[in-house]
Protein backbone atom coordinates (compact mmCIF):
# COMPACT_ATOMS: atom_id res chain seq x y z
CA UNK A 1 0.00 0.00 0.00
CA UNK A 2 1.11 3.42 -0.70
CA UNK A 3 2.83 5.05 2.15
CA UNK A 4 0.40 8.13 2.17
CA UNK A 5 -2.42 5.71 1.69
CA UNK A 6 -1.01 4.11 4.98
CA UNK A 7 -0.69 7.78 6.76
CA UNK A 8 -4.20 8.56 5.51
CA UNK A 9 -5.98 5.60 7.26
CA UNK A 10 -3.91 6.26 10.14
CA UNK A 11 -5.22 9.60 10.39
CA UNK A 12 -8.71 8.51 10.53
CA UNK A 13 -8.30 5.87 12.57
CA UNK A 14 -6.47 8.04 15.04
CA UNK A 15 -9.15 11.07 14.67
CA UNK A 16 -11.87 8.12 15.30
CA UNK A 17 -10.33 6.17 17.95
CA UNK A 18 -11.52 3.61 16.76
CA UNK A 19 -10.54 0.83 13.78
CA UNK A 20 -13.88 -0.39 13.00
CA UNK A 21 -15.38 3.25 12.53
CA UNK A 22 -12.37 4.18 10.32
CA UNK A 23 -13.12 1.09 7.95
CA UNK A 24 -16.63 1.57 7.79
CA UNK A 25 -15.77 5.55 6.78
CA UNK A 26 -13.07 4.90 4.35
CA UNK A 27 -15.55 1.98 2.96
CA UNK A 28 -12.65 -0.72 3.33
CA UNK A 29 -12.69 -3.83 5.26
CA UNK A 30 -11.38 -3.77 8.64
CA UNK A 31 -8.62 -6.44 8.30
CA UNK A 32 -7.41 -4.04 5.48
CA UNK A 33 -7.27 -1.05 7.84
CA UNK A 34 -5.20 -3.11 10.62
CA UNK A 35 -3.15 -4.14 8.54
CA UNK A 36 -2.73 -0.49 6.97
CA UNK A 37 -1.45 0.26 10.37
CA UNK A 38 0.15 -2.60 11.35
CA UNK A 39 2.38 -2.07 8.03
CA UNK A 40 3.33 1.75 9.03
CA UNK A 41 4.33 1.34 12.30
CA UNK A 42 6.58 -1.51 11.38
CA UNK A 43 7.69 0.77 8.29
CA UNK A 44 8.46 3.87 10.78
CA UNK A 45 9.66 0.94 13.84
CA UNK A 46 7.53 2.40 16.26
CA UNK A 47 3.97 1.93 18.15
CA UNK A 48 1.70 4.82 17.24
CA UNK A 49 -1.49 3.41 18.39
CA UNK A 50 -2.46 1.31 21.84
CA UNK A 51 -4.93 -0.90 21.52
CA UNK A 52 -7.55 -0.99 24.63
CA UNK A 53 -10.67 -2.74 25.30
CA UNK A 54 -12.48 0.62 24.86
CA UNK A 55 -10.50 0.92 21.27
CA UNK A 56 -7.27 2.92 20.64
CA UNK A 57 -5.53 5.79 22.14
CA UNK A 58 -2.18 7.30 20.63
CA UNK A 59 1.43 6.79 21.88
CA UNK A 60 3.46 9.89 22.94
CA UNK A 61 4.65 9.02 19.02
CA UNK A 62 1.84 8.70 17.77
CA UNK A 63 0.73 12.13 18.98
CA UNK A 64 3.64 13.86 17.52
CA UNK A 65 3.23 11.84 14.33
CA UNK A 66 -0.33 12.24 13.83
CA UNK A 67 0.48 16.25 13.94
CA UNK A 68 3.32 15.69 11.52
CA UNK A 69 0.88 13.15 9.50
CA UNK A 70 -1.81 16.02 9.17
CA UNK A 71 0.22 18.26 8.38
CA UNK A 72 2.17 16.92 5.36
CA UNK A 73 -1.28 15.38 4.02
CA UNK A 74 -3.27 18.84 3.70
CA UNK A 75 0.53 20.00 2.05
CA UNK A 76 0.05 17.15 -0.74
CA UNK A 77 -3.73 17.67 -0.91
CA UNK A 78 -2.86 21.96 -1.68
CA UNK A 79 -0.06 20.59 -3.81
CA UNK A 80 -2.36 18.56 -5.73
CA UNK A 81 -4.91 20.95 -5.43
CA UNK A 82 -2.69 23.93 -7.10
CA UNK A 83 -1.42 21.80 -9.93
CA UNK A 84 -4.94 21.56 -11.10
CA UNK A 85 -6.41 24.71 -10.44
CA UNK A 86 -8.64 23.70 -7.90
CA UNK A 87 -6.70 26.64 -5.56
CA UNK A 88 -8.74 29.03 -7.53
CA UNK A 89 -12.17 28.02 -5.87
CA UNK A 90 -13.47 28.11 -2.44
CA UNK A 91 -13.10 24.40 -1.42
CA UNK A 92 -11.72 21.77 1.13
CA UNK A 93 -10.67 22.48 4.95
CA UNK A 94 -10.00 25.48 7.00
CA UNK A 95 -8.15 25.14 10.34
CA UNK A 96 -8.26 27.96 11.97
CA UNK A 97 -6.58 28.80 16.12
CA UNK A 98 -7.89 31.64 18.56
CA UNK A 99 -7.57 31.76 22.03
CA UNK A 100 -10.41 30.78 23.50
CA UNK A 101 -13.08 33.15 24.55
CA UNK A 102 -12.32 35.47 21.63
CA UNK A 103 -12.46 32.35 19.30
CA UNK A 104 -15.84 31.84 20.91
CA UNK A 105 -17.48 35.24 21.13
CA UNK A 106 -15.49 37.18 18.10
CA UNK A 107 -14.10 33.70 15.84
CA UNK A 108 -17.08 31.27 15.90
CA UNK A 109 -20.01 33.50 14.54
CA UNK A 110 -17.48 35.41 11.88
CA UNK A 111 -16.60 31.51 11.06
CA UNK A 112 -20.41 30.52 10.62
CA UNK A 113 -20.91 33.15 8.47
CA UNK A 114 -17.94 32.54 6.28
CA UNK A 115 -19.24 28.61 6.26
CA UNK A 116 -22.76 29.25 5.25
CA UNK A 117 -21.27 31.89 2.05
CA UNK A 118 -19.04 28.91 1.14
CA UNK A 119 -20.97 25.47 1.17
CA UNK A 120 -17.71 23.70 -0.13
CA UNK A 121 -15.34 24.38 2.45
CA UNK A 122 -15.03 22.84 6.13
CA UNK A 123 -13.76 24.07 9.16
CA UNK A 124 -11.66 22.99 11.97
CA UNK A 125 -11.50 25.76 14.93
CA UNK A 126 -9.24 25.02 17.90
CA UNK A 127 -10.00 27.24 20.79
CA UNK A 128 -6.36 27.27 22.93
CA UNK A 129 -5.24 29.57 25.80
CA UNK A 130 -2.18 28.57 24.91
CA UNK A 131 0.50 30.01 21.94
CA UNK A 132 0.34 27.66 18.51
CA UNK A 133 2.60 26.86 15.49
CA UNK A 134 0.70 27.24 12.31
CA UNK A 135 3.37 24.74 9.91
CA UNK A 136 3.58 22.31 13.23
CA UNK A 137 0.21 22.22 13.93
CA UNK A 138 -1.39 22.34 10.30
CA UNK A 139 -3.42 25.92 11.08
CA UNK A 140 -3.64 27.60 7.86
CA UNK A 141 -4.53 31.12 10.25
CA UNK A 142 -4.79 31.67 13.61
CA UNK A 143 -5.57 34.78 15.57
CA UNK A 144 -2.47 36.14 17.34
CA UNK A 145 -2.38 39.19 20.73
CA UNK A 146 0.32 40.34 21.58
CA UNK A 147 4.03 40.80 19.19
CA UNK A 148 4.05 38.86 16.41
CA UNK A 149 7.71 37.11 16.66
CA UNK A 150 7.58 34.62 13.61
CA UNK A 151 8.94 36.42 10.27
CA UNK A 152 7.89 33.03 8.31
CA UNK A 153 4.05 34.12 8.73
CA UNK A 154 2.36 36.77 7.18
CA UNK A 155 0.38 38.85 10.39
CA UNK A 156 -1.93 41.51 9.16
CA UNK A 157 -2.91 43.57 12.28
CA UNK A 158 -6.60 43.89 13.42
CA UNK A 159 -6.42 46.16 16.42
CA UNK A 160 -5.45 46.38 20.22
CA UNK A 161 -7.33 44.61 23.10
CA UNK A 162 -6.00 45.65 26.52
CA UNK A 163 -5.71 44.31 29.97
CA UNK A 164 -7.75 44.77 32.92
CA UNK A 165 -7.62 43.93 36.20
CA UNK A 166 -11.02 43.35 37.74
CA UNK A 167 -12.63 42.04 41.11
CA UNK A 168 -16.32 41.72 41.95
CA UNK A 169 -18.24 44.89 43.60
CA UNK A 170 -18.64 42.19 46.91
CA UNK A 171 -14.41 41.54 47.23
CA UNK A 172 -13.56 45.18 47.13
CA UNK A 173 -16.62 46.27 49.59
CA UNK A 174 -14.90 43.48 52.48
CA UNK A 175 -11.15 43.80 51.00
CA UNK A 176 -11.28 47.51 50.12
CA UNK A 177 -9.92 48.85 46.80
CA UNK A 178 -6.04 49.15 45.91
CA UNK A 179 -4.80 52.67 44.65
CA UNK A 180 -1.26 51.67 43.45
CA UNK A 181 0.07 48.66 42.27
CA UNK A 182 1.81 47.96 46.16
CA UNK A 183 -1.63 47.72 47.50
CA UNK A 184 -1.74 44.19 45.71
CA UNK A 185 0.21 42.67 48.20
CA UNK A 186 -2.40 43.07 50.37
CA UNK A 187 -5.11 41.00 47.95
CA UNK A 188 -6.19 37.67 47.23
CA UNK A 189 -4.65 37.48 43.66
CA UNK A 190 -5.62 34.74 40.72
CA UNK A 191 -4.14 34.34 38.30
CA UNK A 192 -4.83 32.72 35.08
CA UNK A 193 -1.47 30.66 33.20
CA UNK A 194 -3.46 30.71 29.93
CA UNK A 195 -3.04 34.82 29.83
CA UNK A 196 0.93 34.94 31.15
CA UNK A 197 3.19 32.56 33.47
CA UNK A 198 5.31 35.41 34.88
CA UNK A 199 5.87 35.46 38.18
CA UNK A 200 4.83 39.10 37.77
CA UNK A 201 2.39 41.93 36.26
CA UNK A 202 3.16 44.57 34.56
CA UNK A 203 1.93 48.39 35.12
CA UNK A 204 3.02 51.75 33.81
CA UNK A 205 3.98 54.02 36.50
CA UNK A 206 2.70 57.92 36.57
CA UNK A 207 6.03 58.99 34.98
CA UNK A 208 5.80 57.07 31.82
CA UNK A 209 7.92 54.20 33.45
CA UNK A 210 7.50 50.74 33.52
CA UNK A 211 7.00 48.52 36.63
CA UNK A 212 7.01 44.96 36.73
CA UNK A 213 5.68 44.17 40.10
CA UNK A 214 6.52 40.38 41.46
CA UNK A 215 3.39 38.94 42.78
CA UNK A 216 2.01 35.53 44.79
CA UNK A 217 -1.04 34.80 43.51
CA UNK A 218 -3.70 32.47 46.08
CA UNK A 219 -4.77 30.65 43.47
CA UNK A 220 -3.71 30.17 39.96
CA UNK A 221 -5.92 28.31 37.05
CA UNK A 222 -5.32 27.19 33.42
CA UNK A 223 -7.55 29.08 31.38
CA UNK A 224 -8.69 32.73 31.57
CA UNK A 225 -12.49 31.73 31.91
CA UNK A 226 -11.94 29.58 35.43
CA UNK A 227 -9.57 32.83 36.90
CA UNK A 228 -12.93 34.77 35.87
CA UNK A 229 -15.17 32.38 37.11
CA UNK A 230 -13.08 32.72 40.51
CA UNK A 231 -13.10 36.77 40.60
CA UNK A 232 -16.75 36.39 39.96
CA UNK A 233 -17.15 34.62 43.38
CA UNK A 234 -15.48 37.30 45.06
CA UNK A 235 -12.27 35.09 45.51
CA UNK A 236 -10.27 38.24 44.47
CA UNK A 237 -8.35 39.90 41.70
CA UNK A 238 -7.51 38.76 38.81
CA UNK A 239 -6.10 40.47 35.14
CA UNK A 240 -7.80 39.32 32.32
CA UNK A 241 -8.41 41.06 28.37
CA UNK A 242 -10.80 43.36 28.26
CA UNK A 243 -13.07 40.87 25.69
CA UNK A 244 -12.80 38.50 28.10
CA UNK A 245 -14.88 40.24 30.81
CA UNK A 246 -16.78 42.90 28.40
CA UNK A 247 -20.08 42.03 29.68
CA UNK A 248 -19.48 41.44 33.42
CA UNK A 249 -18.01 45.17 33.61
CA UNK A 250 -20.95 45.90 31.46
CA UNK A 251 -23.52 44.46 34.05
CA UNK A 252 -21.41 45.76 36.87
CA UNK A 253 -20.76 42.18 38.23
CA UNK A 254 -16.93 42.86 37.92
CA UNK A 255 -15.16 46.33 38.82
CA UNK A 256 -11.65 47.31 37.18
CA UNK A 257 -9.14 48.25 39.35
CA UNK A 258 -5.76 50.40 38.74
CA UNK A 259 -7.34 51.79 35.47
CA UNK A 260 -4.47 54.13 35.74
CA UNK A 261 -1.60 52.43 35.75
CA UNK A 262 -2.45 49.45 33.16
CA UNK A 263 0.32 49.10 30.62
CA UNK A 264 -0.27 49.68 26.61
CA UNK A 265 -2.96 47.51 24.86
CA UNK A 266 -1.79 44.66 23.23
CA UNK A 267 -1.90 44.26 19.68
CA UNK A 268 -4.19 41.76 17.55
CA UNK A 269 -3.12 39.51 14.33
CA UNK A 270 -4.56 37.43 12.21
CA UNK A 271 -1.50 35.16 11.37
CA UNK A 272 -1.30 32.98 7.76
CA UNK A 273 1.29 30.73 6.05
CA UNK A 274 1.90 30.96 2.16
CA UNK A 275 1.40 34.49 1.26
CA UNK A 276 0.24 34.73 -2.09
CA UNK A 277 0.89 30.79 -2.76
CA UNK A 278 -2.14 30.49 0.27
CA UNK A 279 -5.28 28.47 -1.08
CA UNK A 280 -8.27 30.29 -2.18
CA UNK A 281 -10.57 29.54 1.01
CA UNK A 282 -7.49 30.75 3.21
CA UNK A 283 -7.04 34.22 0.72
CA UNK A 284 -10.99 34.31 1.27
CA UNK A 285 -11.24 33.97 5.16
CA UNK A 286 -8.93 36.17 5.33
CA UNK A 287 -10.04 38.81 2.97
CA UNK A 288 -13.59 38.27 4.79
CA UNK A 289 -12.19 38.13 8.84
CA UNK A 290 -10.13 41.22 7.77
CA UNK A 291 -13.62 43.35 6.44
CA UNK A 292 -15.80 42.17 9.16
CA UNK A 293 -13.42 42.45 11.88
CA UNK A 294 -11.83 46.00 10.84
CA UNK A 295 -15.36 47.42 10.46
CA UNK A 296 -16.42 45.93 13.87
CA UNK A 297 -19.38 43.96 12.31
CA UNK A 298 -18.15 40.22 13.72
Amino acid sequence: MDPFDQMRIFCRVAELKSFASAARQLELSAPTVTRAVASLEARIHSQLLQRTTRGVALTAAGVQYLADSQRILRELDDAEASATGVHRSIRGELVIAAPFLYGQDVVMPLLLKFLAAHPEVQARAQLLDRPVHLYDEGIDVAFVMGEQLDSSLVALPLGHIDRVLVASPAYLATHGTPTQPADLSQHCLIQSLADSRSASWRFNQPDGSRLELPIAPRLQTSTNNAAKQAALTGFGITRLMRYQCQQQLADGVLVPVLTDWMPAPLPVYLSYREGRKASARVRSFVDFALAALRQGSA
